[in-house]
């Protein structure tokens, strides 16, 4: 058995050492709102916060997260999507498709967490996550927003 402190639930689950932990969050844990993409941690659709840090779950073996280590999923970083990140990509539809955007919100929420104001730069250096719809622009514009504390674009 292998204790995870799970949105701040301790959950004991049974699974091989190696098994990732994105496998291990959907189907142990049945938290799904994680995604799989690429298998390779790069495309980010993965991601997930240990400890604040955004990390690619698909990659990372379940044996790697250390005891007392809190993980949080895309259920857990706001119960009501009020999350400055989560409100930001609502007011300017970010998304397209939709599959990498739970990635997406992790990988920026993690970033205004330790950058409050990030440059344009600092955005497009951090957020590595890959999407196929191309969103791009509205993945900036909408971290913009977040990190400018508004919720429509207008100020």
């Amino acid at each position: 058995m292998i204790r995870l402190n799970v949105n701040g639930s301790v959950r004991e689950v049974e699974a091989e050492p190696d098994t990732p932990l994105l496998w291990v969050i959907r189907e142990q844990v049945g938290l799904t709102g994680t995604k799989y993409g690429c298998g390779i941690a790069q495309c980010g659709a993965c991601t997930v916060h240990i400890d604040g840090q955004a990390v690619r779950s698909c990659a990372m073996p379940v044996s790697s997260v250390e005891p007392g280590q809190k993980i949080v999923t895309i259920e857990g970083l706001s119960p009501d999507r009020s999350h400055p990140v989560q409100k930001a990509w609502a007011a300017l539809d970010v998304p397209q498709c939709g599959f990498c955007q739970s990635g997406m919100i992790m990988a920026a929420a993690a970033l205004l967490a330790q950058k409050p104001k990030p440059s344009e730069a600092e955005i497009r250096q951090e957020i590595t996550n890959i999407c196929r719809c191309g969103t791009y622009n509205r993945v900036l514009a909408g971290i913009t927003l977040a990190a400018e504390g508004g919720e429509t674009g207008r100020g």
